[in-house]
């Protein structure tokens, strides 16, 4: 029998890890989700509190990711921290995020910036966040607001997961390890893709800036006889936000299980599979899945897989796990589907709104000194990052 030829990856490949500001960098005190943690009678298991601190380390989470031979870091402006009241926007948040773009060149690497990851300042989730009319115009407004410290980044995601907020209603803590995820609000739906769209005009007066936002790829599968009932499920989960990345610079895919449709909606995943930390199927062909049916619905729209991981606290089940997905994005990319990077999720373990209990990390942290333990996989990803070739330690 024939060796297996190697797994090349393009020499412009982009390799990285990617993170989100409520969930790694800690008081986060004006947003929305703060507020849902202390407020009484919350239904979140655990404030995010301190968080990983990386609001005051992310020098060193970046340092540590450049020398594990990642070249591309993913992590989110903080709208509440930006514009903490309505129209007053923070000139010393501005220098702060300003300050990790610049901490990424000066470490080789390159910021993906994401300007809304799911959490929102308090005074918009009051206004009635993306129900309210206001909601894109005031997005917008933000956008311009950060223009000036965008001057030289080239990627830049508008939003995070669209389809996800539109079916948690902005309140992003709900379970989306549950047997069915609820019905998307369609009001918000349309909301954020017009506010993806003033956002991607505002950025066009950047004529570097290369635009896109992000979609959860869910890999639904029909049980026997259920192929409409998959079809209009999972259409206004996911389908219907592919279609509008169109015409964009790029499409971000972000991809962990896959989810079976039976007559009356989602399936249980099976007692006997193997289940990840977040009650997710260990299914590493979701990636695979999800950049195809990416690349189907919009229009052949380049692609970043900006998420990809597993929650598990056996670091070589996760380099098991990243490097079956990744052998399923290379025979995508080797059937002519053009993907530009594949960033993982997550460089730090992180808060999974409600509970740190989750370990997403390439590096893990202490609770108490907050001191990072790159773990091998992060060494491993690097390796591949560095030699451009997928190879796995135990095989």
């Amino acid at each position: 029998m024939s060796a297996v030829p190697p797994r090349r990856f393009p020499a412009s490949f982009w390799w990285g890890a990617a993170t989100a500001a409520h969930q790694i960098e800690g008081n986060n005190v004006g947003s929305d989700w703060w507020a849902r943690e202390f407020a009484a009678g919350t239904d979140v298991k655990e404030p995010s509190g301190d968080a990983a601190d990386s609001y005051h380390r992310f020098g060193e989470d970046i340092a540590l990711l450049a020398q594990s031979g990642l070249r591309m870091y993913r992590f989110s402006f903080e709208w509440a921290r930006i514009e903490p009241e309505r129209g007053f926007i923070s000139r010393a948040q501005l220098l702060h995020y300003r300050a990790m773009i610049d901490t990424c060149r000066e470490h080789g690497v390159e910021p993906m910036v994401t300007l809304h990851h799911f959490t929102h300042p308090r005074w918009f989730a009051r206004l009635g966040g993306w129900r309210s009319p206001l909601a894109p115009e005031l997005f917008q407004r933000y956008v311009e607001a950060v223009l000036p410290i965008l001057r030289d980044v080239t990627w830049v995601c508008t939003i995070n997961e669209p389809n996800m907020v539109a079916m948690t209603r902005g309140e992003e803590g709900t379970d989306m390890a549950a047997a069915s995820l609820p019905e998307p609000d369609l009001q918000i739906s349309q909301a954020l893709v017009l506010g993806h769209r003033r956002a991607r005009e505002a950025l066009s007066s950047l004529p570097d800036v290369k635009s896109g936002w992000t979609v959860a790829a869910q890999a639904f599968h029909a049980m026997p006889g259920c192929e409409e009932e998959t079809r209009a499920y999972g259409y206004p989960r996911e389908d219907f936000f592919l279609e509008q990345a169109a015409g964009d610079d790029w499409l971000g895919v972000q991809a962990y299980l896959r989810t079976f449709i039976g007559k009356d909606g989602p399936v249980p995943v099976a007692e006997a599979a193997e289940k990840t930390l977040t009650g997710w199927e260990y299914f590493p062909a979701a990636l695979g899945i999800g950049v195809r049916r990416a690349w189907e619905l919009s229009g052949h729209t380049p692609l970043f897989v900006t998420e990809n991981g597993i929650a598990t606290d056996d670091d070589a089940r996760r380099i098991d796990y990243t490097h079956d997905a990744l052998v399923g994005l290379h025979d995508a990319m080797a059937d002519g589907i053009d993907v530009r990077g594949y960033l993982h999720w997550s460089w730090l373990d992180n808060y999974e709104w409600g509970s740190f209990a989750p370990t997403f990390g390439l590096v893990a942290w202490d609770r108490e000194t907050f001191a990072r333990t790159p773990r091998p996989s992060a060494a491993w990803l690097g390796s591949v990052a560095r030699d451009g070739i997928l190879t796995h330690p135990a095989r």
